[in-house]
């Protein structure tokens, strides 16, 4: 049997796409009320197909709030969601907490894994910790790179590109139950020390975020010169030092909470080493500058011409398909735009009214058009793609719609005679 500890998204998620691989799982988490609605089939978040792979496979799963039934557990997964304050800076007592609740559980020779983001060094002061404490148990402490993408969670869970394993020594096998496991998921099985696993991960994102610096860069000067960002791409992904599957999207700086906490990871390590991290800065700073973005456009179309007007904003998730608000820019904008009206819609995400005093949420994305000067189009929800411009336009006061991701049709926005600002796109002369 396989056991999970700690049911926030990350927990939910691998420990019902294990079940979805035939596995039976026990998972815990001592919040009682949380563990009873999962048993009756519900998710507290919303996650793409999630539900229903739960309801597929809830004869081999159960939710328990008691740690002390992790004791039937061959393995156990500690996967709790590590939180990051505003510096990027992980918290990590809730998971060490939860680890001290769990590890007196554990049956003899279990395996114990841990699936949350921890910084380089964690997994083994725990190893030596679990050691000393249990010496005859005979538990195996292991690290695992966790693959969660909000939104593609269920894809990803069930179908990994490949397992990144951290052990004490790299080059000794890896427990018998924890290779049946990994197995199941016919994906390559990389096994290494456990600084290099825990560092892997950060390494993974650093190649992201420069790629996501790079696509906001020369998506900039593409505004200021008048050339078109999206043209660029394609001859990017011919080139084969780069490669087709390169992420090469401009958006609004570093969203969600993994890449911004590897990068504080970095700075960090850097600075306690004596090594160098201005390009980590440089990135830092590049983010915080294209969050803006879309305010920048809005003052010089709008807020610099119309008094007191009324702004429509779709989409306050970070990213589509997720009802996480972690550095979400929408909501940098709605804070910067305090002093103004604001009708926002959002598929999935709820505000309570103390977030923003000048917010008011609608049911609908063409109600939160009504009247409105602007509409800012902050998450590209497939929905929003599927909205006639003729009812954008009925409804709107204004002719203003800045969409960054180009979620509607630039085109055929400025044939019905929107003024159309989208990301990396310039005037022609």
């Amino acid at each position: 049997m396989i056991g999970f500890a700690g049911l926030s998204h990350l927990g939910v998620v691998s420990a019902i796409a294990t079940a979805a691989k035939g596995f039976e799982v026990l998972a815990y988490d001592g919040d009682a009320s949380l563990c009873e609605s999962l048993n009756r089939g519900q998710i507290s978040f919303f996650e793409p197909e999630l539900e229903k792979l739960l309801k597929v496979n809830q004869s081999r799963i159960r939710f328990v709030a008691d740690a002390a039934a992790l004791t039937q557990c061959d393995v156990i997964y500690f996967s709790r969601d590590v939180a990051t304050d505003d510096q990027g800076r992980s918290n990590l007592s809730p998971l060490t907490d939860l680890i001290e609740r769990v590890v007196p559980s554990a049956a003899m020779g279990a395996t114990l894994v841990i699936l949350s983001q921890v910084p380089p060094g964690f997994t083994r002061r725990l190893a030596k910790k679990v050691g000393q404490s249990f010496a005859d148990r005979q538990l195996q402490v292991c690290y695992q790179v966790e693959t969660l993408i909000f939104g593609r969670a269920v894809e990803r869970a069930l179908y990994p590109e490949r397992f990144i394993i951290g052990a004490a020594d790299g080059r000794r096998a890896l427990p018998r139950a924890f290779t049946e496991l990994l197995a199941a998921f016919t994906c390559p099985i990389l096994t290494m020390r456990y600084e290099s696993a825990e560092l892997a991960k950060i390494s993974i994102n650093m190649c992201l975020v420069s790629s996501v610096s790079v696509a906001n860069t020369m998506a900039e000067l593409c505004e200021r010169i008048g050339a078109d960002w999206s043209e660029i791409v394609p001859a990017l992904k011919l080139d084969k030092r780069i490669g087709p599957h390169a992420y090469l999207s401009p958006g609004l700086g570093i969203a969600g909470g993994n890449l911004e906490r590897d990068l504080a990871t970095v700075v960090a390590l850097a600075n306690e080493f004596g090594a160098d991290d201005g390009v980590v800065d440089s990135w830092i700073s590049n983010s915080r500058y294209r969050r803006d973005w879309v305010l920048q456009q809005m003052h010089q179309q709008v807020l610099s011409r119309i008094q007191n007007p009324l702004i429509a904003i779709w989409g306050l998730a970070y990213k589509q398909d997720t009802d996480s608000t972690r550095n979400s820019p929408a909501l940098f904008l709605i804070e910067a735009l305090k002093p103004f009206r604001i009708q926002a819609y959002d598929p999935s995400v709820k505000l309570d009214r103390v977030s923003a005093a000048n917010l008011r949420q609608t049911e609908s994305a063409l109600d939160a058009c009504a009247g409105a000067d602007v509409l800012a189009i902050m998450t590209p929800w497939k929905e929003f793609s599927d909205i006639s411009l003729d009812d954008i336009k009925v409804s709107m006061k204004g002719r203003s719609i800045i969409d960054p991701y180009g979620t509607l049709n630039g085109d055929a926005c400025i044939e019905a005679e929107f003024s159309y600002f989208k990301l990396g796109s310039g005037d022609c002369e």
